[in-house]
């Protein structure tokens, strides 16, 4: 018999609540968090989309376009009374061919127009990638069930019924193992293989003939390279300026001129697809490393951590505490990737770096406004900066002025070369 499927929910805190369907009982403890989202009053639904087994890029691309796409059309139209939250189902073990990304829809309401609504959205979707719906209810004793709901031939057909068991937290958040696969990826042929699946962005073509055109193979010249990197608004411009200016030192982008004018394309793209960017990126940059570095010191503004880390708190429900444990391979710089000397990470407060970010008035991509927005989005960012290794960042405190800062950083630097 099939393991049951789990779920794992996130709630308004941050946390996660984990439950699965079954017939049977369950040893965890009853979990006053699951009653309170699932039963009355009001209807909640689960949608997940379907993935495909194995190492099927193009599968995992069509999910991910149809998670957002629902993404979109559950915050509009009837479904605007509604609570949303992450939904994540799993199966037990952490095989990570089995997770589908999904969401929980709380209607405050008893009615039945909601699930009228998502069945005609669901319509619109091709029943090879079509959503998973389930409705929750309680029974008069008080206990949770899901009832599974199909449209076949334009009828609503009930297909399953099972009851809802909290379950305890796995020791990792069910989707870590698939962080290798969708968000951080360790060479340049997975992330290249992203960009082949997307036929429909004419840019990504692009992109991977800029790739074709860089060498395979690079090493560093005789210069040092070094990182410097920071949320936005914790001086970095100023500081990567600076120190370029007294290092007599080339200053590199990532991503790099020649795909910076397609952010904006990649940055309304599915997480997958835009880490895959990012991620060729850095490789584009690696190149341009390799050929400056043999003339002069280099100095580049984010780099291989920027991809990872925002791909890690992006792509991971609930908080820091979920986050995949110190020395994971996910924080390990990708074999094939140029690594530089040194990193440096910029730090300020949250205070600060909000002021800092009204001052400028700047129009802000959509990873910086949830930085600013949300407080444990903007931490799981910089706990994934502290835990990544070899090379690790070593933080500077950037509250100082800017030549206190500059003096900061050029210490270092000078302390890791020897003076030379």
């Amino acid at each position: 018999m099939a393991p049951p499927r789990c779920f794992a929910l996130e709630l308004t805190d941050c946390t996660l609540a984990h439950f699965a369907l079954g017939a049977e009982g369950s040893d965890a403890c009853p979990d006053p968090r699951l009653s309170e989202l699932l039963g009355p009053p009001g209807r909640s639904y689960s949608l997940c989309v379907p993935t495909a087994a194995g190492d099927d890029c193009g599968a995992r691309v069509r999910a991910a376009r149809v998670h957002q796409s629902l993404q979109h059309q559950l915050r509009r139209g009837p479904f605007q009374r509604c609570q949303l939250h992450r939904l994540l189902c799993y199966c037990p073990g952490g095989q990570a061919e089995g997770v589908q990304h999904g969401f929980l829809l709380r209607d405050p309401s008893e009615g039945q127009d909601t699930r009228r609504a998502l069945l005609e959205l669901l319509s619109r979707c091709q029943e090879a990638a079509r959503p998973h719906l389930g409705e929750f209810e309680a029974d008069s004793q008080g206990v949770l069930w899901q009832r599974a709901w199909v449209l076949q031939e334009s009828r609503q057909l009930q297909v399953g019924c099972a009851r809802v068991l909290p379950i305890p937290e796995p020791p990792l958040h069910p989707a870590v193992p698939h962080l290798l696969s969708s968000a951080v990826f360790r060479d340049l042929d997975t992330a290249r293989a992203v960009l082949e699946t997307c036929t429909s962005i004419p840019e990504a073509q692009a992109v991977l003939d800029l790739v074709d055109q860089c060498p395979r193979q690079v090493q560093k010249g005789k210069f040092p390279v070094i990182v410097i990197e920071g949320l936005d608004a914790t001086g970095k411009t100023t500081v990567t300026h600076a120190v370029s200016e007294s290092l007599q030192a080339v200053l590199l982008y990532s991503p790099p001129s020649c795909i910076g004018q397609w952010r904006k394309i990649f940055d309304d793209q599915p997480t997958i697809i835009k880490r895959a960017f990012y991620s060729l990126g850095n490789y584009i940059v690696a190149s341009e490393i390799a050929k400056e570095s043999t003339k002069s010191p280099v100095i580049v503004d984010r780099f291989w951590h920027s991809t990872a880390t925002y791909g890690i708190a992006t792509e991971l429900s609930g908080g820091l505490q979920h986050l995949p444990p110190t020395h994971h391979p996910v924080y390990q710089w990708p074999g094939d990737l140029l690594k530089p000397d040194l990193v440096l990470l910029l730090t300020v407060s949250p205070e600060e770096r909000a002021q800092r970010l009204r001052d400028r008035g700047l129009e802000q991509t959509r990873e910086e406004a949830e930085l600013e927005a949300n407080s444990v989005f903007r931490q799981k960012v910089e706990a994934s900066y502290r835990r990544m290794e070899n090379p690790r960042c070593l933080e500077v405190d950037a509250s100082p002025s800017r030549e206190e800062v500059l003096q900061t950083v050029l210490r270092l630097i000078r302390a890791t070369f020897n003076d030379s």
